[in-house]
């Protein structure tokens, strides 16, 4: 079914604002409601707070009531006298600055198209029920007859000819294929025409946003692909030094330690065979201990007869076998402790009081991500883009985070035999640890020069079918569908090698709603 347009409209812009009256059929002498919009021309966003006057060049004694309703939304009352058209001068200022816009052919006492169509529809619509009905009549009266003489030549021929006529007589359904409205331009009626309607309300409602379209400075950019992997201090493993038993454990999993603070304590494991050794080992330190002791006691006994080199070697003798005795001694408790060798977070551990460990087993895994690393593979062709000195950014594979704190910390030193490609180390800054170890990231590599070429920003740009487009608006409720050529994308804007003009005003917000509203019209 056709769609029947319910109100009026006119529009007016200048350089700052773009203007929409809309209205119902006004009724000359009685109260009138229109409703204005009022939007920046090259943005689109709602006006806000303007201080409105409005006058009739036709009337100057019409007076308008204006309040604001809503976002860019305006309800103006007054009552038009005579059945003409109007031209309204609304004299505004908001914080875009002042300004001046005539919105021409407000018509009073004019109907809408569809109610005059409605009319014409009723008349059409009588005229073929009193023809039916009289040839219902008509059929009514020569079937009586014909029944009589249906077997004669001349019964079966007047049969024929009223049957052809009754099939020609027929109402026809009427089918209209409805395709775009005409709103001035010719279309060619096909649904998914380029052009498409969007209420002012809609646009305010998704904050539909435009950009004007011009030449500017566009630095293209080259893409990397990379992984994080921890720098050079920002990552620890902990192991255990000898077979043992946890008999501390001075951290949680996620706490934030310091260098050198306490870790676990390490009670060691001894075997059977082990454990006579050591026995053997004290007592012969003991018993040298020992006999060091009573040969110093006797020589200091004597030491006024007694030569000097042998009291000194006595005293070497009992402070060395004292020294090892010790050092034994204090061994036997047989406990390790660990400690942090760098600060930072502790990752997942499954450690208990009361655990064996073995010799060599990773205990702790200690990570700082204030500081890390993306190694990044390069190709041939772009080899001489990475240089020292270029500029870079690095954003995860969703674009969730970002950073421009970054490095180029090495170049290549070796080239990957299988696809010929380089590996370049790149140091970044990550103080609140956006980044993981291990995660998939995007580098770019911004050019030294810039180039002058008209670039969009990437939220502008969406796709139809597999094809990139980008929604251009032609007035306050029109906008058109362009296909697009892209260039390059340095990740926040991308050239556009065809497609769009200068001055044109390009949408950049909402661009996923308005593919929506276009597909389903």
């Amino acid at each position: 079914m056709e769609q029947q347009q319910k109100f009026f409209s006119s529009e007016a812009v200048s350089d700052k604002y773009e203007l929409l009256i809309r209205y119902e059929p006004i009724h000359v002498g009685e109260p009138a409601h229109l409703t204005l919009f009022i939007s920046e021309y090259a943005t689109n966003k709602p006006v806000n707070n303007a201080v409105l006057k409005i006058t009739a060049q036709e009337d100057s004694k019409l007076v308008f009531t204006i309040h604001q309703t809503d976002e860019g939304t305006y309800t103006i009352e007054t009552s038009f006298p005579e059945k003409k058209k109007y031209s309204l001068a609304v004299n505004f200022n908001s914080a875009l600055g002042p300004d001046l816009i005539l919105l021409s052919n407000i018509e009073a006492g004019k109907e809408l198209p569809h109610e005059e169509t409605a009319s014409k529809q009723w008349a059409i619509g009588n005229w073929q029920t009193i023809l039916l009905f009289t040839f219902v009549l008509l059929m009514g009266l020569g079937l009586g007859i014909l029944i009589q003489r249906r077997n004669t030549k001349t019964g079966r021929q007047v049969s024929s000819f009223l049957l052809l006529i009754a099939y020609c007589l027929l109402p026809a359904e009427q089918s209209t294929a409805h395709g775009d409205d005409d709103h001035g331009e010719k279309k060619s009626g096909n649904n998914f025409s380029n052009s498409f309607h969007v209420p002012k309300e809609t646009q305010f409602l998704f904050d539909v946003l435009t950009e004007k379209v011009q030449k500017g400075s566009f630095t293209e950019s080259t893409k990397l692909f990379g992984t994080i992997i921890p720098s050079s201090n920002g990552q620890a493993l902990v192991t255990a030094p000898q077979n043992g038993k946890i008999i501390a454990l001075n951290v949680r999993v996620g706490e934030h330690i310091k260098a050198g603070q306490q870790l676990a304590i390490i009670e060691q494991i001894i075997d059977a065979g082990t454990q006579i050794n050591l026995i053997a080992e004290k007592n012969n330190l003991t018993a040298e201990y020992d006999a060091a002791k009573k040969e110093f006691d006797r020589l200091n006994s004597i030491k006024d007869i007694a030569a000097k080199r042998d009291v000194d070697e006595a005293t070497a003798r009992l402070q060395k076998a004292e020294t090892n005795l010790k050092l034994f001694t204090g061994n036997t408790g047989k406990t390790i402790e660990l400690h942090a060798p760098i600060s930072g977070m502790v990752a997942n551990f499954k450690l208990s009081i009361g655990a064996t460990v073995n010799a060599g087993e990773t205990l702790f895994t200690i990570t700082n991500l204030a500081q890390i690393y993306a190694e990044a593979q390069v190709f041939d062709k772009d080899a001489n883009k990475v240089q020292h000195g270029a500029k870079f950014t690095i954003e995860c594979a969703n674009d969730s985070h970002k950073t421009s704190e970054v490095k180029l910390l090495s170049l290549a030193q070796e080239i990957n035999a299988t696809n010929q490609s380089q590996r370049i180390l790149i140091e970044l800054s990550n103080p609140d640890s956006d980044f993981k170890i291990g995660e998939f990231v995007n580098i770019r590599v911004f050019a030294s020069e810039n180039s002058q070429q008209i670039a969009l920003p990437n939220s502008a740009i969406t796709e139809i079918n597999g094809k990139p487009v980008v929604f251009i608006k032609d007035a306050a409720e029109k906008y058109t569908v362009s296909y697009v050529q892209l260039g390059e994308n340095n990740g926040t804007y991308t050239s556009i090698i065809k497609g769009v003009e200068e001055g044109e005003r390009v949408v950049v917000n909402a661009s996923y709603q308005l593919k929506m509203i276009y597909l389903n019209q």
